[in-house]
C-alpha cells in the first residue's frame, strides 16, 4: 500500500506506454490516423468502456483505465505540450506570408460558423446565451491534429487545398485564446447572466490582452536570453531543460495572471517560434510530438462515453450531420471566394467540416465553470469525437469530388487551347518560358509581333494562361505539338529552355520535320553552341559570350572609349563567333562528305 501511495499513477503511465509503444507502429503500418486510433482506444480502455468492468474482471482493472480522475494530470500535461507545439507554428513571418487567406477566409469562417452554431444553440438548449456562446465559437474550430496528418498522408500539403486548409486552420489556432479567456470571464461572471455577457466578455478581454502583453514581454525579455546564453554549450539536456522551463513557468505565469494555463503553453510556443533556436526546438520536441498528442487524445477519447450512442442515437447521427453540413455549407463558398475552384473548395469544406481538438479542453472548462450542464456537454463532446471519426471518409469523398471536377476543367481548358491553337498561325513559337523567354515575349509584345510559347512548368503555364498570356503546357521537341501549331507557317522557332539536353532534342525533332523554319537557340556555353549548331540551328546565342560582351562594354565605356567605338567591337566579337561557328560546322559537313 505504500508503494501505491508512492507512485500513484504508476500503473497508468506503463499502460499508457506500453500502448503508444504498440499503437504508433502499429497504426503507421496500418496507415490509420493516430489521432483516431488514440481516440478509439481511449474510449475502449476508458471508464465508460472496459474499465466499467474492471471491478468483477481483475484482468481488465490491469489492463484499463477505471479511474478517470487518475489519467486527470498526464492529461493537463498532454494539454499544455498540444498548445506549445501549436504555438511553434504560429510564427509571425507564417502568418504574414498567408495573411489573405489567414485573417480574412479564417476569420470569416469563424465568425459566420460561430453566428449559425450559437444561434441554432441558443433555440434549442432554453435560450441560454453564455452555453449558446462556448458552442458556437468552440464548434466553429476545425481539428488541426487530425487534418493536417490526413493532408501529409496523401502528400497533398503543399497544393491549393492543403495551404488554403492551414491557413484557416492556423487563424482557428489563434482563435483558441479569446475563446479560452471568454470562458474563464464567463465561468466567473456566473452561468446565466445572458444581459452581462457582453460586458463581462469585453472587461475579460481588456484585462487578458494586458496579461498577455505584459507575459510577452517578460516572457521575451528572460526567455531568448535564456537560450542564447545555455545554448552555445550545446548540450541536449541543457537544451531540453530550457524547454520544459519556458513551457511550465510561462504557464504559471497565466495561471497567475488568473488566465489558463494552457494559453500560457501556447504563449511560451509563438515566443520561441519567433528565435533563432525555433528549428532546434522543434528537433528536440519531435520524438516526443507523437507521444504527447497520444496522450492527450487518449484521455480525451476516455472521456467519450459510447453508451451515449445508444442513448441518443438520433440526437448524435442530427448533431454529427449537421455541424459537418453547415460548417461545409460555410467554409466552401468561402474557399471559392479565395479562389479555388467550385470542386477544390468543396474538398476544403469537406475537409474541415469536424469539430476540433480544442472542443474537448474548452468544453471540460465550460461545464467546471458551470455555462454547460454535464449530460449535454458529454454528448456534445462525442459528437465531436464522432465527427473525428468520420473526416478520413469525409476527406476521401471531397478528394474525389476536387479530382472529378479538376479533370472535367482540364479537358474543357484543353479543348479551349485546341481551339485556340489551331488558330495560331504564322506566330513566333517560343519554347521555354523561363526568364529568357518571358523577356522575349515582352519585347514581341511591344512591337505588336504575335507569339505563341510552351512551357513544362504546369503551375506557372496556369498562372499565366490565366493572365491572358499565350503559353500553353507542353513540350516543344514532339513534332505533333508543332504541327498543331502550324509550326511549318511560323516566321521563327526559339529556343530558350535552361536543360542542354533538352534544348539539343528539340533541334534536331524541328531541323528533321520543319527543315526550313528559322531557328534560334540559346545555349549555356560554347561547347553546347557548336553541338546545336551542328543539330540545325540558324543562330546560336551563349549566355556565357553574351554576359562577357556586356561586361566589356560597360568596362570600356568606363575607360573612356566612345560608346559607338564599343558597340562595333563588341557586334566584330559577336559576328567572329558566329563565323567561327559557321566554319566548324561546314568542316564537319566536309570530313563527313570525304
Amino acid at each position: 500500500m505504500q508503494e501505491q501511495h508512492a507512485f500513484p499513477f504508476l500503473r497508468e503511465i506503463l499502460l499508457f506506454l506500453a500502448l503508444a509503444g504498440i499503437l504508433i507502429p502499429l497504426l503507421q503500418r496500418l496507415r490509420i490516423n493516430q489521432v483516431l486510433g488514440f481516440l478509439a482506444v481511449g474510449a475502449l480502455l476508458g471508464p465508460f468502456g472496459l474499465g466499467r468492468m474492471a471491478q468483477d474482471v481483475h484482468l481488465l482493472g490491469l489492463l484499463t483505465f477505471p479511474n478517470n480522475a487518475n489519467v486527470a494530470m498526464l492529461a493537463e500535461l498532454g494539454v499544455l505540450f498540444l498548445m506549445f507545439m501549436i504555438g511553434l507554428e504560429l510564427s509571425a513571418a507564417r502568418l504574414w506570408a498567408m495573411r489573405r487567406w489567414v485573417f480574412g477566409t479564417g476569420s470569416a469562417q469563424v465568425l459566420l460558423c460561430a453566428a449559425l452554431i450559437g444561434g441554432a444553440a441558443y433555440f434549442l438548449i432554453d435560450r441560454r446565451l453564455d452555453a449558446a456562446l462556448v458552442l458556437g465559437l468552440v464548434l466553429s474550430l476545425s481539428s488541426t491534429a487530425v487534418v493536417m496528418q490526413l493532408l501529409a498522408e496523401s502528400q497533398r500539403t503543399a497544393g491549393p487545398v492543403g495551404q488554403a486548409a492551414f491557413a484557416v486552420l492556423m487563424l482557428q489556432d489563434l482563435a483558441v485564446v479569446p475563446i479560452l479567456i471568454l470562458i474563464g470571464a464567463l465561468g466567473k461572471g456566473g452561468a446565466g447572466a445572458d444581459t452581462n455577457v457582453a460586458l463581462i466578455a469585453l472587461l475579460a478581454m481588456a484585462k487578458a490582452a494586458g496579461a498577455i502583453a505584459v507575459i510577452y514581454l517578460i516572457g521575451g525579455k528572460v526567455v531568448h536570453p535564456l537560450f542564447r546564453a545555455f545554448a552555445r554549450h550545446r548540450q541536449p539536456d541543457v537544451f531540453m531543460a530550457l524547454i520544459l522551463l519556458s513551457t511550465f513557468g510561462i504557464a504559471a505565469l497565466s495561471h497567475l495572471a488568473g488566465l489558463s494555463m494552457a494559453l500560457g503553453a501556447l504563449i511560451a510556443g509563438v515566443l520561441l517560434a519567433e528565435t533563432e533556436f525555433k528549428h532546434e526546438v522543434e528537433l528536440m520536441v519531435e520524438p516526443f510530438k507523437g507521444l504527447l498528442m497520444g496522450l492527450f487524445f487518449m484521455t480525451v477519447g476516455m472521456g467519450m462515453d459510447p453508451l451515449q450512442i445508444v442513448h441518443a442515437p438520433l440526437w448524435l447521427a442530427c448533431a454529427v450531420l449537421g455541424l459537418v453540413l453547415l460548417k461545409g455549407a460555410v467554409i466552401a463558398p468561402l474557399l471559392r471566394l479565395g479562389g479555388l475552384p467550385w470542386g477544390r473548395a468543396i474538398e476544403g469544406g469537406l475537409l474541415l467540416g469536424q469539430g476540433g481538438e480544442f472542443a474537448f479542453i474548452v468544453i471540460g472548462d465550460a461545464i467546471a465553470a458551470r455555462l454547460l450542464d454535464g449530460a449535454l456537454g458529454a454528448r456534445v463532446i462525442l459528437a465531436v469525437g464522432l465527427s473525428l471519426f468520420i473526416t478520413p471518409l469525409l476527406a476521401r469523398i471531397g478528394h474525389a469530388i476536387g479530382e472529378r471536377s479538376a479533370a472535367h476543367a482540364h479537358a474543357a481548358q484543353a479543348q479551349q487551347d485546341d481551339n485556340e491553337l489551331e488558330q495560331a498561325r504564322g506566330r513566333v513559337i517560343i519554347a521555354g518560358f523561363g526568364r529568357v523567354g518571358q523577356q522575349l515575349a515582352k519585347l514581341l509584345a511591344a512591337q505588336n509581333i504575335p507569339y505563341v510559347a510552351f512551357e513544362n512548368d504546369a503551375k506557372m503555364v496556369s498562372r499565366l494562361h490565366a493572365d491572358g498570356v499565350p503559353v500553353y503546357f507542353g513540350n516543344a521537341s514532339r513534332p505533333e505539338l508543332l504541327r498543331r501549331v502550324h509550326a511549318d507557317e511560323a516566321p521563327a522557332i526559339v529556343l530558350t529552355m535552361d536543360h542542354p539536353a533538352s534544348a539539343l532534342q528539340a533541334v534536331r525533332g524541328i531541323r528533321r520535320e520543319f527543315p526550313h523554319v528559322q531557328l534560334y537557340a540559346r545555349s549555356r556555353d560554347e561547347k553546347h553552341a557548336r553541338a546545336l549548331k551542328r543539330a540545325g540551328a540558324n543562330v546560336v546565342v551563349p549566355e556565357t559570350l553574351e554576359a562577357s560582351l556586356q561586361l566589356s562594354a560597360f568596362v570600356l565605356e568606363g575607360m573612356g572609349l566612345d560608346e559607338r567605338v564599343v558597340d562595333d567591337i563588341v557586334d566584330r566579337e559577336r559576328d567572329q563567333f558566329a563565323a567561327a561557328l559557321d566554319d566548324a560546322r561546314s568542316r564537319e559537313r566536309d570530313e563527313r562528305d570525304v
